[in-house]
């Protein structure tokens, strides 16, 4: 098995009480691929990111029926370390996560519609939905504030901060493709939950690192979740896999 490609143990940051703490929103919606978020969540805190996490109420039973974690208001922080601290392919304590490095995390519930995120006041770098289900692409599609991420997400198009709205559905309805273009013309990054093998990728882990990467491309956060085309026909298959920074 790979070894863990982000290393969030020795982070330290001052999270909430940073007068200065401008943070990424992370989105999880009801979609099938939470693996991915916790790759974003991990990858987020190794660059030394603060991270505003939002959990629909739908993506806790999907959370629930992909690694049998129960996500719960009241003891979210303790859920989240355990959530982030599995492997892709289900085995607890893959990742080193300790409290001291989700510090820089706070969690909004998707039924907070007064939370700090709400408002275009409030001091974000922009928005992360990972993974995205059809109703949710959808909803932010059509502006509307079902819940927080919805309201959070309209919030991030009409500041002109960065959206990158990770979908995760196959085959894709004639109405899915076109709301995925109306988010296009929104400004947003549409940015699909697909792999690639190009990488050498010899786990599940590293085709789950390989969206996530993806995903922070396009946010332009630093990370080593994945090997980069060079130009050099399989390239991918030299080595073993770069460890994140």
């Amino acid at each position: 098995m790979e070894p863990p490609h982000n290393d969030i143990s020795k982070q330290t940051d001052t999270g909430t009480r940073d007068p200065g703490r401008r943070p990424w929103v992370v989105g999880i919606s009801g979609a099938s691929g939470t693996p991915f978020a916790a790759s974003v969540v991990r990858g987020l805190l190794a660059a030394g990111e603060a991270v505003d996490l939002i959990v629909s109420r739908a993506s806790r039973l999907t959370l629930l029926d992909e690694t049998g974690i129960a996500f719960r208001d009241a003891h979210w922080r303790s859920d989240l370390r355990e959530w982030l601290a599995r492997g892709a392919d289900g085995k607890p304590e893959t990742f080193p996560v300790t409290e001291e490095s989700l510090a820089p995390v706070r969690y909004w519930p998707a039924g907070d519609l007064a939370a700090g995120p709400s408002s275009g006041s409030y001091p974000a770098k922009g928005m992360l939905i990972v993974p995205a289900s059809t109703a949710c692409v959808a909803g932010v599609a059509l502006g509307l504030s079902k819940d927080l991420l919805q309201r959070v997400a309209s919030v991030t198009l009409k500041e002109r901060r960065r959206l990158v709205v990770a979908v995760r559905e196959t085959p894709l309805s004639g109405q899915t493709l076109k709301a995925l273009v109306a988010l296009d013309e929104a400004g947003a990054v549409v940015l699909p939950a697909s792999p690639a093998f190009y990488a050498g990728a010899t786990h599940i882990q590293d085709l789950v690192d390989f969206v996530a990467g993806r995903v922070l491309d396009a946010a332009e956060v630093p990370h080593g979740l994945y090997r980069r085309w060079e130009g050099e026909l399989r390239g991918g298959s030299k080595g073993e896999a770069p460890n994140a920074p």
